[in-house]
């Protein structure tokens, strides 16, 4: 059996302030969608500043943590349509 993922920055979720936070809409330029995720900068005292990502109409759900490096591979893959629907 494969192992369970394991969250990486359970340590530091739980810290960041997203009170604060500068959610921008992630959406193509000139739209306006019912729904779509959101992200914000959100510097932190270890001196990294992670990206937090959330859906926009569950402001209080669930909010995905990256590092840069992850974040930066996570925007060259949507920029390579890694991730688009098959057509």
């Amino acid at each position: 059996m494969s192992e369970q993922p394991v969250d990486d920055k359970a340590h530091i979720r739980h810290e960041l302030d997203l009170s604060d936070a500068k959610w921008i809409r992630a959406e193509p330029d000139g739209a306006n969608l019912e729904d779509c995720v959101e992200y914000a900068l959100v510097p932190h005292t270890d001196g990294v500043t992670y990206t937090a990502m959330r859906q926009a109409s569950l402001p209080e759900g669930d909010v995905l943590v990256f590092t840069p490096s992850e974040w930066d591979a996570f925007v060259k893959g949507v920029r390579d349509g890694e991730f688009d629907l098959p057509g």
